[in-house]
C-alpha cells in the first residue's frame, strides 16, 4: 500500500481547504472539513490525468490545520503552513517543479480545446478564455515576486515560466513566501482555472 498523502486543512469563516503537501495543486474546498475532504478525494482521478501514472489516490493522512484568513474566505488557500518550512532540495524539489509544468501543460491543453466564450455562471464568474488566460498570466507574475523573482513588463509567458521554474529549482526562496508553498500555490490557481475552463465550455 503507498504511503498516505499528508493533507492539511485551512479553515476560514467561508471556506475550508484541503491541500496535499507533496502534490501541487490537489487541494479542494468545501464548506467544513469534511465537505473539502471529500472534494479532494472526488478530484483525486481528475488530478491523476494532470500528473500520470506517478500519483495514485493514497489512503489520506490530515496532519494539520492552519487558521485561514480574508484570502481564504475569498475562495482562494492563502496561507503557508507550518511544514511548508520543511528542508526542500534535490530530487524531492525537482519532483514538485516537474509537477507545477504539468499543470501548466494541462491549462495550455484545455485552452487549446475550448471555445473562446464559456458558459457564464457562478463558476468563475463571467470571464471567456482568453480573460482566464490573462488573468492567471498574470497572477504568476506576482507569485514570481514572491519567490524573489521579478520580470520586466511584457516578458513573453513561456519565458515567465521557464525563469520561474528555474529559481525555484535553484532552491532560492523569499521570505514571503516557503519553496513549497510557492509551488504549491501556484500549481492550485493554474490547475483550478485549468479545469474551470473544462467546466464551463460543456
Amino acid at each position: 500500500m503507498p504511503p498516505a498523502a499528508r493533507v492539511y486543512l485551512e479553515q476560514g469563516k467561508s471556506w475550508v481547504f484541503a491541500c496535499a503537501l507533496d502534490w501541487p495543486g490537489w487541494c479542494r474546498r468545501g464548506k467544513g472539513a469534511d465537505a473539502a475532504l471529500q472534494a479532494l478525494v472526488d478530484y483525486a482521478p481528475r488530478y491523476a490525468k494532470v500528473v500520470g501514472a506517478e500519483f495514485t489516490a493514497s489512503p489520506i493522512e490530515v496532519v494539520g490545520r492552519v487558521e485561514g484568513g480574508v484570502t481564504t474566505d475569498f475562495g482562494a488557500p492563502g496561507e503557508p503552513a507550518p511544514w511548508d518550512r520543511e528542508p526542500l532540495k534535490g530530487p524531492e524539489l525537482a519532483r514538485l517543479v516537474s509537477v507545477v509544468e504539468d499543470c501548466w501543460r494541462a491549462f495550455d491543453r484545455v485552452r487549446s480545446l475550448v471555445p473562446a466564450e464559456l458558459r457564464k455562471g457562478p463558476r468563475g464568474g463571467g470571464r471567456d478564455r482568453e480573460e482566464i488566460v490573462a488573468h492567471v498570466r498574470e497572477a504568476e507574475r506576482a507569485y514570481a515576486r514572491k519567490s524573489g523573482l521579478r520580470l520586466p513588463p511584457g516578458t513573453q509567458w513561456e519565458v515567465q515560466r521557464a525563469r520561474l521554474a528555474t529559481v525555484w529549482r535553484s532552491g532560492a526562496a523569499d521570505d514571503r513566501w516557503p519553496l513549497r508553498y510557492a509551488v504549491r500555490r501556484c500549481a492550485w490557481h493554474v490547475l483550478d482555472h485549468a479545469w474551470e475552463m473544462e467546466d464551463r465550455a460543456v
